[in-house]
């Protein structure tokens, strides 16, 4: 699909404006004044994908990440489509997305038809919007000669039934294009399984110095003060449902995000990533409680509705929307500051998607950055956007499933390694406790590596540091671990120093001396196990305490 006037794909009449800070709006007016504008990546994008086609790919990958401009970017490849005088089948997998879609392409003067039940048929028109489940009771479209096929959402709509069908079989001679913001999916198969290459905006970091995303700030808990996922169960690559609603619906979790948002997110425009239904009404119901606007969007929101509470979060009428499986796609209010996430995922995509909605730009509103709170781990997980390097695309035997290494534990008595939601070790028989109190300590800032790097604020990096200290204390692991980390995540080495009161605070008690001491001794390696380990100790409890330890041991066992 080469454009009619341009093999790049970009003709003359395109123009671009590096100012357009908030480029998809959620409703596009229903008489636009003219065709949306390019940022100039979203030019380059294109052109790379003209050149791909030029180069005989038929199936090809467009990476755009969240905030990237995904509404615009296949809107104007459609345009292209049509002046070429091809016909496009655009497939969606919502029905709310039907809607936006048709917007879009409204916005760019084109004619569509729809293979979606309620909406009228035209099956003359050059573009047709489909919906995959509407799709899957009709046969029509089968034979409609479509020249290109247009995958939104792609590592959904691509995956269905219907999305392989058309790929493979009623449509294979057609040029695919599949576009995603995450490249990694949940289950055995990948894109990299079905397509040949692919093309990409640039990776967040660089959005954001480019002034198109926001700057992030993220909080979390530690991992032993987070909902207890021993026992959730993993159904379809994900966690269980059913088993993450009883681990994270539960009064000590709903409260203490509450009271986190009052202490770092207080009075800013608030979205938060719930387990189900019920679970995000508890959660708007705690913020109703506490005196917020709060209100819940689910499946069950009729268009109508979800576009009346999207108003009203935008017009700051409704301080805090809560959701299950919703606002994670087809969502877009860049003033939203604030995410809450309380659902523990597996899955890349959701991840990525729910960090995007509120990593949007809004300088209308005065954002100047966006907050994440982090109540399921999901950042420690599975990462952050500033960390992601490249876009590539993953097959089945590079992947692990969409969410990494599965989880694992170490069994207490024996040290064999399982998944984290056995309860019995198969080896030696060690049962885990089927219930833990919830610790609901305060949330700290947690940084990405990109971010970790860029800091020169010594307490800022003693506190990293510490923080890597006192994981590798809990797990097991040497002091070493905790530097080799400290050094990945921050690109230096950290000062002796720094290693004071890392594991037990400044004034540790002598029982907390005897347990550094003993760990030292465990992970003490070399000729010198003796001298290594006063060095390491005084390090950590101060010049002169390894004398004075000895001393107290001297007087309890005499």
């Amino acid at each position: 699909m080469s454009h009619p006037s341009s093999s790049a794909g970009i003709n003359a009449n395109t123009t671009v404006d590096e100012h357009d800070d908030e480029q998809q709006p959620a409703i596009v007016s229903a008489t636009p004044v003219g065709p949306p504008k390019l940022r100039p990546y979203q030019v380059a994008l294109i052109n790379d994908l003209y050149c791909e086609l030029n180069e005989g790919y038929k199936r090809v990958a467009i990476i755009a990440g969240t905030g990237a401009g995904k509404t615009i970017i296949s809107g104007q490849i459609c345009a292209h489509a049509e002046e070429a005088g091809k016909r496009l089948m655009f497939l969606v997998h919502l029905d709310v997305l039907v809607g936006q879609t048709y917007e879009k392409m409204k916005a760019f003067g084109l004619q569509c038809g729809f293979i979606k039940a309620g909406w009228e048929e035209n099956r003359d028109a050059p573009i047709q919007i489909a919906s995959i489940q509407t799709m899957a009771k009709r046969r029509w479209w089968q034979k409609w000669p479509a020249d290109v096929v247009f995958y939104d959402e792609g590592h959904i709509t691509l995956f269905s039934q219907v999305g392989k069908k058309v790929m493979t079989k009623t449509h294979s001679n057609a040029v695919h294009l599949v576009m995603t913001a995450t490249p990694l999916r949940l289950g055995k198969e990948q894109l990299g399984d079905y397509l040949e290459t692919l093309v990409s905006s640039p990776v967040p970091r660089v959005l954001q110095d480019m002034g198109y995303l926001s700057t992030m700030k993220y909080y979390s808990m530690p991992r032993d003060s987070m909902a207890n996922l021993e026992e959730v169960k993993t159904a379809r690559g994900d966690y269980d449902e059913k088993d993450l609603k009883n681990a994270c619906d539960r009064t000590e979790l709903v409260e203490k995000i509450v009271e986190e948002w009052f202490r770092i997110g207080r009075n800013k425009r608030t979205i938060a990533f719930c387990v189900d239904i019920e679970h995000a009404n508890h959660v708007a119901e705690q913020f109703r409680k506490a005196g917020i606007t709060a209100d819940t969007v689910d499946g069950n929101t009729s268009i109508k509705d979800r576009k009346k509470l999207y108003h009203a979060l935008k017009t700051g009428e409704l301080m805090v929307l809560t959701s299950c499986n919703v606002i994670s796609i087809g969502f877009d209010e860049p003033s939203v500051e604030v995410g809450l996430m309380l659902r523990p995922t597996k899955s890349s995509a959701m991840h990525f998607q729910q960090l995007g909605r509120v990593m949007r730009i809004s300088p209308q509103t005065g954002k100047t950055h966006g907050i994440i709170l982090d109540q399921a781990g999901n950042l420690q997980r599975l990462g952050f956007p500033e960390d992601v390097e490249d876009y590539s695309l993953p097959t089945r035997q590079k992947s692990s499933g969409g969410g990494g290494v599965p989880p694992t534990k170490p069994c207490p008595a024996c040290g064999r390694i399982v998944l984290s939601f056995v309860v019995k070790c198969p080896d030696c028989a060690h049962q885990w406790i089927s219930e833990r109190a919830v610790n609901t300590e305060d949330m700290v800032e947690i940084y990405s590596n990109d971010q970790a790097r860029q800091i020169r604020d010594v307490p800022t990096l003693v506190e990293l540091y510490h923080g890597h200290r006192r994981r590798a204390f809990k797990q097991g692991r040497g002091p070493g671990w905790a530097d080799r980390t400290f050094m990945d995540q921050c690109g230096r080495e950290p000062n002796p120093s720094w290693c004071y009161g890392s594991l037990a605070g400044t004034r540790p008690t002598w029982d907390d001396q005897i347990a550094i001491k003993d760990y030292l001794f465990e992970h003490a390696r070399g000729a010198n196990i003796g001298e290594w380990v006063i060095q390491e100790f005084e390090k950590e409890v101060g010049a002169g305490s390894w004398f004075r330890l000895a001393e107290y041991l001297k007087r309890v066992e005499g």
